[in-house]
C-alpha cells in the first residue's frame, strides 16, 4: 500500500540515509495514523490514516517539519515531547493535539510518541481521532455549564442522595441559601439535618421524606423554614425526584433542587394582610361589590351588594339593577353607564334605588371595565349607600341658608364688637389695644410717625373725688373732643386709660409743629368747662418723644415719652417736656438705684445713726433721735437726701422705717442693760409705714415701755387732714404708750386747731427756723412764740439744727425745753454713740455760776 503510494507519488530524497524498518508495509494499512519522525521532527515517513488526518497526500507531508501540521498553541507540548523522550528512549508520551488541514479546520487527535532504536534513532508518532469524543464532551459542557448558569440565576441549589454509592453532593448554591461557605462540608444525615428545621415544620419535612424513600411518590414538592448561618429562618421549597431504585423497589437515587422562597413567603404574608385588611375595609365601609360579563350578561354580586338592593340571594337578579332604579334617575344612570363602558376608563354613578320594601336609598358606584385574561371582556364596580349622607348634606344646606340668613346680623355684630373692642366706650377714642395695633403696624413700617405725646390731666382727681365721676367722665369727653379738634387727619390719638391720653403725630411734622400742636393741645385744656353750674379748671402735662431720627423703635419711644411725662408732671404740670438722653440718664440711676435699695435691704445695709438730744437746762441726756444710713458697697455712707425720693416711689420707704426701728430698738435695750442714760429714742416714720395695717400688731409684739419710744412726724401729714382711720392710729399709738412728735414744725401750713386735735408730746421747731434767732430778734420772737403756744398746750418744745452753744443760750432762756445740733453732736453709730455717752464731753466746765444753778434745781426737785 505504501509502495503503491510511493510509485504514484515519487517521494523526496530524504534528508538522511538508511534503510526503512520492515514493519512500514503493516503501518501503512493500519487504522491509526503513524508517522516517523527524525529526531529533529523532519517526517520521513505517514502511512494513509495520518494522511487522511492531515487531508494531504504524502507527498505534500513527507520532508516537512511536524510543527507546520500542529496547532500553534499545542507545539510547546509537542517539542517538549520529543525532547523528553530523546532524553529517554523507554519514555512513551502521550497527548491530545490539533493537526491542521488546508482549509484551516482542526482536527483532534490523541498523540502518541515513542523512540524505535537503531541506527539512526526514529520517532513514531500514533495519532488516533477523537473529534467525535471532543465535541461530545464539549456538548455536554455547555449543557452542564448552561444548567448551572440556569440553576443558579433561579437561585436553585442542587442536592444528589446517591445512597447506593454513599454519595451526598450539594452544589454552592444549595449552601448559600443557608449562608454556609462554598467550601463547607455538609453533614447530610437525616438526624443532624432535622435538627435545623423549624420545629413547626419538622413534622410536615419527615413524613414527605418517608413517603418518597418508601416510594409513594416519584417526584416530591414541600415547603419548609430552615435555620440560615445566621440565626434568622429561610423559607424553602424542596422538590426531589427519585431517579434510581433498589432491588426492593425503593429510591436509590434522588436528586432535586431547593429554593429559596423567603420573599414569595412575605409576599404572599403582605398580600394575606392586604386582602383582610380590604375584607375588613369593605365589612366596615359597607361597600358592595358586583362583576358583570358584558359578553354574557352574566353578573356576581357580593352579600353586601344584595343586602344594599335588599335582594334575595337565593332568588334570580340578572336584571335586578335596572329593576330597582329610581324612574327619574334610570335613564340617567343607565346612559353613564353606557358611556363607561364604552369609554373603558373608570367612571363614578350616582342615582336613587327602590327597594322592595318600598323604600328609597341613595346609591353611590364607581366602575371600571377591564379584559380578563380570557379575554373576556368585563365590568367591576363598587357600590355603597350614602342615604345618611345625602340626608346630612341636605340638613347642612339648610343650616347653611339659614346661617346666611343671620350672616349680615353676625357681621354687623361683629363689627360692632370689633369697634367696641378697639374703641374706648365713654370718649369713643381709639383704646390701649387699637393703638398696640398701630404700633404693630409702625413697627413693621406701614404707617410713620414722627413724635408720641403723653397726655396727662392735672387737677384731674380733684374734679373726680369732689363733684362725682359723671363730672369726671364729662371732662374726659370734653378732653377727647378737644385732640380730635386739634390733631391733624393722619395723626392718631387714643384713650389709654384714666385720665392719660396719647398722640402719634403723622411723619410729615416738623418739631417746631409738634410743639405748636402740643402747646394748643395744652392751652385748649387749660380753658374752664362748665358743669351743672361748677366752673372746672384742669390742664395737662405733655411727655413728648421724637422718634424721627430713628434712635428708638415704637415701643421704646412709647416709654420714653412717658418718662418725660414724669418730669413734665415733676416740674410744675401744664407743660411739656422732651424725653432726652439725660433724662434717660436720670432715670435709669434712679432705676439702678431702686435696684440697689431692694438690695441693701436684703443684705442689711440700712443702719440708724443716732444724734443725742439734751436737756435745755441741765444738759443731760433727754433722748436720741434715729436717723436712716445706707452704707452702700461702692458709695460709703449714705445720707436720706440720696434714697429717700426713690425708696417712697418704690414703696420701699415703709420697710426702710421698719428696718431702722427694729435695730434702734434693738440698741436701746442693749443700752438699757449697760445702764446708759438714754430716756427716750425717736425714730422718724413715713405716713405709708403709719398706715401699715400690720403696723399696730407688730409694735404690741414687742412690747414697748411707756414712754421710751416716739414716732417723728412730718408736720404735713395729720395736722389739718386727721380722718376716722388716722385719729385710730394715733389712738392705738397712744395706747401703746408710744409718743408722737411734729418735726420740722414751722415750715407747713398747719393750724393751732390741727395741733390741738393730734396733741403730740413734743414738737421740733425746724433748722430753719433756729439758725437766724442770733442776729434777727424777730427771728428769736417767733420762735419764742413757738415755744410759748407749745407749752400752753402741754407740749415740750425740741429745737433742731443748734449749731453754737450761744444758740443753745439763747433757746433756753426763751423757755426750749430741748436742743439738737451740732453744738453738743453729730449724728454718729451705735458704738460711738456709746462711748460718747461714757466720756460726757459735751459739757462745757462748770462755772461757780453754774454749780450753784445746779444745787437749786437739785435743790427744789427734793
Amino acid at each position: 500500500m505504501i509502495t503503491a503510494s510511493e510509485n504514484r507519488h515519487p517521494r523526496p530524497k530524504p534528508a538522511t540515509t538508511g534503510a526503512l524498518p520492515d514493519a512500514t508495509v503493516i503501518l501503512d494499512c493500519a487504522p491509526l495514523g503513524y508517522c516517523l519522525l527524525e529526531q529533529d521532527g523532519c517526517i520521513r515517513h505517514v502511512n494513509a490514516a495520518f494522511s487522511k488526518a492531515l487531508a494531504l497526500p504524502p507527498e505534500a507531508i513527507l520532508g516537512e517539519h511536524i510543527l507546520r501540521f500542529v496547532h500553534g498553541q499545542d507545539a510547546g507540548t509537542l517539542t517538549a515531547s520529543m525532547a523528553d523522550i530523546g532524553a529517554d528512549a523507554n519514555r512513551i508520551g502521550q497527548h491530545q493535539l490539533r493537526l491542521t488541514q488546508p482549509d484551516g479546520s482542526e482536527r483532534w487527535v490523541m498523540a502518541s510518541f515513542s523512540q524505535m532504536t537503531g541506527p539512526p534513532p526514529w520517532i513514531i508518532l500514533q495519532t488516533q481521532s477523537i473529534d467525535d469524543l471532543k465535541q461530545a464532551v464539549t456538548s455536554l459542557q455547555k449543557s452542564e455549564t448552561r444548567w448551572k448558569y440556569a440553576l443558579e440565576s433561579a437561585h436553585q441549589g442542587v442536592w444528589d442522595h446517591d445512597f447506593s454509592a454513599n454519595d451526598l453532593f450539594y452544589s454552592i448554591p444549595w449552601k448559600k441559601i443557608r449562608g454556609m461557605a462554598a467550601d463547607a462540608t455538609v453533614d447530610g444525615a437525616l438526624d443532624v439535618w432535622i435538627e435545623t428545621v423549624h420545629p413547626a415544620d419538622r413534622e410536615h419535612v419527615l413524613e414527605c421524606i418517608r413517603r418518597q424513600d418508601e416510594g409513594e411518590v416519584a417526584f416530591n414538592t414541600f415547603q419548609y423554614r430552615e435555620r440560615h448561618a445566621d440565626g434568622h429562618w429561610v423559607w424553602i421549597e424542596s422538590r426531589g425526584a427519585s431517579v434510581e431504585w433498589s432491588a426492593e423497589g425503593k429510591p436509590s437515587r434522588i436528586i432535586g433542587t431547593d429554593t429559596d422562597i423567603s420573599e414569595r413567603k412575605k409576599a404572599e404574608a403582605q398580600l394575606e394582610e392586604i386582602s383582610r385588611r380590604l375584607r375588613l375595609a369593605l365589612d366596615v365601609s359597607k361597600v358592595g361589590v358586583f362583576e358583570a360579563n358584558l359578553d354574557t350578561g352574566a353578573v356576581m354580586r357580593d352579600k353586601q351588594l344584595l343586602s344594599i338592593y335588599g335582594l334575595d340571594p337565593l332568588a334570580p337578579a340578572v336584571a335586578a339593577f335596572e329593576e330597582r332604579l329610581h324612574p327619574e334617575d334610570r335613564d340617567a344612570a343607565l346612559a353613564r353607564v353606557a358611556a363607561g363602558v364604552a369609554s373603558t376608563v373608570p367612571f363614578m354613578n350616582a342615582f336613587r334605588i327602590i327597594r322592595p320594601d318600598g323604600e328609597i336609598r341613595h346609591i353611590r358606584s364607581s366602575s371600571v371595565t377591564f379584559t380578563d385574561n380570557e379575554g373576556v371582556h368585563k365590568l367591576i364596580g363598587a357600590n355603597w349607600d350614602v342615604t345618611e349622607d345625602v340626608t346630612l348634606r341636605e340638613d347642612l344646606e339648610r343650616a347653611r341658608q339659614l346661617a346666611e340668613a343671620r350672616n349680615l346680623e353676625l357681621e354687623a355684630a361683629r363689627t360692632r364688637i370689633e369697634y367696641n373692642a378697639l374703641h374706648d366706650h365713654l370718649t369713643g377714642l381709639p383704646n390701649r389695644r387699637f393703638l398696640d395695633l398701630r404700633l404693630d403696624e409702625w413697627i413693621a413700617e406701614t404707617v410713620a410717625y414722627c413724635a408720641i405725646l403723653h397726655i396727662d390731666l392735672d387737677r384731674f382727681k380733684q374734679i373726680n373725688d369732689t363733684l362725682g365721676h359723671q363730672a369726671g367722665d364729662a371732662m374726659l369727653v370734653h378732653t377727647a373732643q378737644v385732640l380730635s379738634s386739634i390733631i391733624g387727619d393722619r395723626d392718631f390719638v387714643a384713650r389709654i386709660g384714666g385720665d392719660e391720653f396719647l398722640v402719634l403725630c403723622d411723619a410729615r411734622h416738623s418739631q417746631d409743629e409738634v410743639i405748636l400742636l402740643t402747646d394748643q393741645i395744652i392751652e385748649a385744656l387749660r380753658q374752664p368747662v362748665s358743669y351743672e353750674g361748677h366752673s372746672c379748671r384742669f390742664g395737662a402735662s405733655v411727655g413728648i418723644a421724637w422718634t424721627a431720627g430713628g434712635t428708638a423703635d415704637a415701643k421704646q419711644s412709647l416709654m420714653n415719652a412717658d418718662i418725660a411725662l414724669y418730669r413734665a408732671k415733676g416740674l410744675g404740670r401744664n407743660r411739656y417736656e422732651f424725653f432726652t438722653k439725660q433724662l434717660q440718664t436720670q432715670i435709669h440711676h434712679a432705676k439702678r438705684t431702686a435696684d440697689e435699695i431692694i438690695k441693701g435691704l436684703e443684705d442689711r445695709e440700712f443702719v440708724p445713726f443716732y444724734q443725742p438730744q439734751f436737756d435745755a437746762r441741765t444738759l443731760d441726756i433727754a433722748g436720741v433721735e434715729t436717723l436712716a444710713r445706707w452704707v452702700h458697697p461702692r458709695h460709703g455712707l449714705l445720707a436720706p437726701d440720696y434714697f429717700l425720693k426713690i425708696a417712697e416711689d418704690i414703696n420701699a420707704l415703709t420697710a426702710i422705717d421698719r428696718c431702722i426701728a427694729e435695730q434702734a430698738l434693738s440698741d436701746f435695750d442693749r443700752w438699757e442693760g449697760q445702764d446708759f442714760a438714754v430716756p427716750r429714742i425717736s425714730v422718724n416714720v413715713s405716713s405709708r409705714r403709719l398706715r401699715d395695717p400690720g403696723l399696730i400688731d407688730s409694735l404690741r409684739q414687742l412690747n414697748i415701755p411707756r414712754g421710751k419710744l416716739s414716732f417723728e412726724l412730718l408736720e404735713s401729714i395729720f395736722l389739718d387732714d386727721l380722718d376716722k382711720d388716722s385719729s385710730q392710729i394715733l389712738s392705738d399709738l397712744g395706747a401703746l404708750g408710744i409718743d408722737i412728735e411734729i418735726d420740722d414744725f414751722g415750715t407747713g401750713h398747719a393750724s393751732i386747731v390741727g395741733l390741738m386735735k393730734l396733741n403730740p408730746s413734743r414738737l421740733k421747731i425746724d433748722r430753719a427756723l433756729v439758725r437766724p434767732i442770733i442776729e434777727a430778734a424777730e427771728q428769736r420772737k417767733l420762735v419764742g412764740s413757738i415755744i410759748d403756744i407749745g407749752h400752753s398746750l402741754n407740749i415740750e418744745v425740741v429745737a433742731e439744727g443748734v449749731e453754737t452753744i450761744r444758740h443753745a443760750h439763747i433757746l433756753r432762756d426763751l423757755g426750749c425745753d430741748t436742743l439738737q445740733g451740732y453744738a453738743f453732736a453729730r449724728p454718729m453709730p451705735r458704738t460711738e454713740l456709746e462711748a460718747f455717752l461714757r466720756s460726757g464731753s459735751w459739757r462745757p466746765p462748770e462755772t461757780p455760776i453754774d454749780a450753784m444753778h445746779r444745787m437749786v434745781r437739785r435743790d427744789s426737785k427734793a
